[in-house]
C-alpha cells in the first residue's frame, strides 16, 4: 500500500512538473504568420512550378501562384524572411514581381510558354 502512495505521489509531481515547464515558453518572441498577396509574371503549370519552387526558402510555409490571376499568395513569418528576399528569389529564376524584373538573360532562356512579356 505504502508503495502505491508513493508511486501516485510521482505521477502526480511529474505532472505539475510538467505542466510548469510548457507555460514556462515565451510566446511575446514567436511572431504571428504574415500573408501577402503578390503579382507575379508567368503563363503555365511550369511558371507554377517554377515560382513556387523559387518562394519556398527558409520561413515560407506557403507559395502557391494561381496561372489565371497570375498573384501568388504568401504565407511567411516575417522574424525569418522578408517579401522582398522572396521575390528577388522569384525574378532571379526568371518572373518579374512588383519589386523585381527578371535578367533579360535569365528571361530570355525561358521555355517559350513561360514568356509573358
Amino acid at each position: 500500500m505504502k508503495t502505491l502512495k508513493l508511486f501516485i505521489v510521482a505521477i502526480i509531481a511529474l505532472a505539475v512538473s510538467a505542466t510548469a515547464t510548457a507555460q514556462m515558453t515565451d510566446h511575446s518572441k514567436m511572431s504571428a504568420p504574415k500573408t501577402e498577396i503578390i503579382k507575379v509574371g508567368g503563363n503555365c503549370e511550369s511558371c507554377k512550378a517554377r515560382i513556387e519552387k523559387a518562394a519556398k526558402i527558409d520561413g515560407v510555409t506557403k507559395a502557391d501562384w494561381n496561372e489565371k490571376t497570375k498573384l501568388l499568395t504568401l504565407v511567411y513569418d516575417p522574424s525569418k524572411v522578408r517579401s522582398i528576399d522572396v521575390q528577388k528569389k522569384i525574378a532571379d529564376v526568371g518572373h518579374d514581381t512588383p519589386k523585381f524584373r527578371a535578367e533579360a538573360k535569365v528571361y530570355n532562356a525561358l521555355p517559350s510558354c513561360c514568356k509573358y512579356r
